[in-house]
């Protein structure tokens, strides 16, 4: 009875985790790939395949158009394929210089290099429009509970006390960023640890600029364990000093914007940092760890789970930018070389550029696969 007991409880586990994870990732793939397929309507270009995932069919059907929306076996990812394409990654057709007059007006490889351009770049950008659509619904329907930037106290032997920080400073800013909440803090210099940041406090109502070196901790989240910067300060804990701040329609798109801007500057951060040698690089995470901080947003409330895949959806659209072949970001340069040349790069350079890049990404998966399971 036991054992059985202990089956159902981790079959309850597994699903309250795959859940919230295949709904936050198929919300974002959905969104991104429906970017790349609005676009290339509006250009002309005719969309075989609307796949959500990978492999074998589960689902499908054909539209009046004749594109193939289909849901596949594997959730990890999707893809539109456009007249013209040899296959997912949008490699061109060996055979499209057979192809008719009329065929040519609606396949991809023959229209001019800046309707490509923008068909490539709908998908990224459709992701950053998502997050600033909940971003601003959240903020205008719920408000933030914010608390003030006030230092309560800070810890012996800490950067902030090393730096001269005092209970009772209110933090203006952090290396010229206006800083508007405690929770600023903590989130500007988890990725920063080691760098000196500028911190300009209201003490006395004298403005004094202070330099903290956040010290890298290890500490414990949803994720499993991380590297993080921490500069040993605690906000005000009173519950009563809670702010709910609420927005009107214009102020929750500004700071909608806003937000969707840092998560960016931050993950780009978090890239520079890593080609500097000092990223943590233990922190990323693949699909098990995402599952994971997916089930905890959702056993918190389905706003948590909403926010979360607002962030990703920021994060999964800076990453296909990335100028990696079979990303949106490789068929970018591509195209760029294509403009400035004057003609496409030859079949065979495409070919093996496609291949690097899938032995990149696939590398990069393994790497992040393995970190969960580390964690």
């Amino acid at each position: 009875m036991s054992f059985i007991a202990a089956m159902f409880a981790n079959l309850s586990s597994f699903m309250a985790m795959i859940v919230p994870f295949l709904f936050v990732l198929t919300l974002i793939v959905f969104v991104h790939e429906m970017g790349h397929y609005l676009v290339a309507r509006w250009c002309g270009v005719r969309v075989e395949i609307f796949s959500v995932g990978f492999g074998r069919e589960i689902v499908g059907f054909n539209d009046p158009n004749g594109t193939r929306w289909r849901l596949s076996l594997i959730p990890l990812g999707g893809y539109v394929k456009f007249f013209g394409d040899m296959n997912e990654a949008s490699m061109p057709d060996p055979e499209v210089a057979q192809m008719s007059a009329a065929d040519r007006a609606v396949a991809l490889p023959f229209q001019p290099v800046w309707k490509r351009a923008a068909i490539v770049a709908a998908g990224p950008l459709a992701n950053f429009l998502l997050a600033i659509v909940i971003f601003a619904a959240t903020f205008m329907v719920y408000g933030q509970q914010i608390m003030p930037p006030r230092v309560a106290a800070v810890i012996e032997g800490g950067a902030a006390a090393k730096a001269g920080l005092q209970p009772g400073d209110l933090v203006v800013s952090i290396d010229g960023r206006p800083v508007e909440s405690f929770a600023d803090i903590p989130r500007t210099v988890a990725l920063r640890a080691g760098d000196p940041l500028v911190f300009e406090i209201e003490r006395k109502g004298q403005i004094i600029a202070l330099t903290v070196v956040p010290q890298a901790v290890e500490v414990a989240s949803a994720a499993g364990k991380q590297r993080i910067g921490r500069i040993g300060m605690q906000g005000v804990a009173d519950p009563k000093q809670l702010v709910l701040r609420t927005y009107g329609p214009g102020e929750a798109l500004s700071l909608a914007v806003r937000e969707t801007g840092r998560i960016i500057g931050d993950n780009l951060r978090f890239v520079t940092r890593a080609f500097e040698g000092k990223a943590d690089l233990s922190q990323l995470s693949g699909p098990v760890g995402i599952a994971k901080v997916a089930g905890e947003a959702a056993s918190i409330s389905l706003i948590s789970l909403v926010m979360l895949a607002a962030a990703l959806s920021v994060s999964i659209g800076l990453v296909n930018l990335f100028p990696i072949p079979v990303l949106d970001g490789g068929h970018l340069v591509l195209l760029t070389f294509e403009a400035v040349a004057g003609r496409p790069l030859n079949a065979t350079a495409q070919e093996w550029a496609f291949r690097a890049g899938f032995v990149l990404l696939f590398g990069l998966m393994i790497f992040s696969v393995v970190n969960d399971f580390i964690r």
